[in-house]
C-alpha cells in the first residue's frame, strides 16, 4: 500500500463460527480491488481476540492498558475510512462488533464510513443501529449502503451468491466513502 492514497478496512461484523461475514468482505474487497482510488484491506475482528471491553478507563481517555486493545488501535488508528460488513442479529448489529467499536475512541474520529449488511431483510436494522454508533464515535457515515438478503443473495440461506445489481451498489458505496474520506484526511490529518 502507498502512503498518498486513502487506506480503506474492511471490517468483518462477526465472531461467529460459521459467519458469512468473511465470504461478503472478500466479495466487497474483490469489488474494491478493480479500483485505483485508495488500497483497501480485510480487517477480521476476530483475529484481534477482544474480549468483553476489559479496559479500566474510559476509551475516549486513550489509556489503553492491554495488548490486545492496542493492536486494535494501532491496526485502526493506520486506516482512513471503512467498509463495515454487519449480520442482523435480533434487529441490531453483532455484540462483537458493537464491542470492537467501543474499544476505542480517537482511532475512529474524523474518518468516513459505509455499511454492508446481510440478513433477512438485508441487515438494514443493523446498518440503523450502527448510525448511531458512528456519530458518536465522531464517524461520517454515508448514505448509500449495500444490502444482502439471505433468501436472495444466498444460496440456500448459506453460500454467498449476490444478484448482479449489488456490485454497482457497492461501487456507489465505495465512491461515497472514498470521498468522504479523503475530504476528512484532507481537513483533519494533513
Amino acid at each position: 500500500m502507498t502512503d498518498s492514497k486513502l487506506k480503506v478496512g474492511i471490517v468483518t461484523g462477526s465472531t461467529r463460527p460459521g459467519r458469512k461475514a468473511e465470504a461478503v468482505a472478500q466479495w466487497v474487497l474483490d469489488i474494491a480491488n478493480t479500483r485505483g482510488d485508495a488500497d483497501f484491506e480485510l480487517v477480521d475482528i476476530a483475529s484481534f481476540n477482544l474480549p468483553l471491553l476489559d479496559e479500566p478507563a474510559p476509551p475516549s481517555m486513550g489509556e489503553y492498558q492491554h495488548n490486545h486493545t492496542k493492536a486494535w488501535a494501532h491496526k485502526i488508528a493506520s486506516l482512513d475510512a471503512f467498509i463495515f460488513v454487519t449480520p442482523e442479529y435480533n434487529h441490531g448489529t453483532s455484540a462483537a462488533l458493537k464491542n470492537a467499536l467501543d474499544f476505542i475512541y480517537a482511532e475512529w474520529n474524523n474518518k468516513s464510513a459505509g455499511f454492508v449488511g446481510y440478513g433477512t431483510v438485508g441487515g438494514s436494522r443493523a446498518i440503523e443501529h450502527l448510525r448511531g454508533h458512528m456519530g458518536e464515535l465522531q464517524v461520517a457515515d454515508v448514505r448509500a449502503q449495500v444490502n444482502l438478503t439471505l433468501a436472495e443473495d444466498f444460496e440456500h440461506w448459506t453460500v454467498l451468491k449476490p444478484r448482479t445489481q449489488h456490485a454497482g451498489a457497492v461501487n456507489t458505496l465505495l465512491n461515497q466513502v472514498v470521498g468522504w474520506g479523503k475530504a476528512l484526511k484532507a481537513a483533519y490529518r494533513p
